[in-house]
């Protein structure tokens, strides 16, 4: 058999597995609500979303007084984006972040620090 023949079924054959496995893969994530998170910026957002929130002090005053909510700071939590030339990440014992999204309109950085079993919100700066 000529080597184009088997290199034309080998490829008829490996497309059609692609296929498969896409829709098979595709349809397992929607049930199970699976992502999956290759970049820094979706595994650093993954892992903060993953630990409970504790506020700083002053924040937490801030958050009652004025148009911050948590609902609004969780959201970017979900779509923001780490800055990471302003971050620290690898400082000890808690690795630093600066946060970048939108609230309520309006751009925020939200610096944090996260722990292995928590995460500070230190500061939420409106822009």
């Amino acid at each position: 058999m000529p080597f184009l023949k088997r290199l034309g079924f080998y490829l008829a054959g490996l497309s059609i597995g692609l296929i498969f496995l896409a829709f098979f893969l595709k349809k397992k994530s929607d049930e199970t609500g699976v992502s999956f998170c290759y970049l820094p910026n979706c595994r650093v957002l993954k892992d903060l979303r993953s630990k409970p929130h504790h506020y700083a002090s002053n924040l937490s005053e801030r958050i009652q007084n004025t148009e911050l909510d948590t609902t609004g700071i969780s959201q970017v939590f979900l779509d923001g984006e780490i800055n990471f030339k302003k971050s620290e990440s690898r400082r000890e014992p808690c690795g630093y972040y600066i946060l970048e999204g939108i609230l309520n309109e309006r751009e925020v950085e939200i610096s944090l620090s996260s722990c292995e079993d928590q995460i500070t919100v230190e500061e939420i700066i409106l822009q």
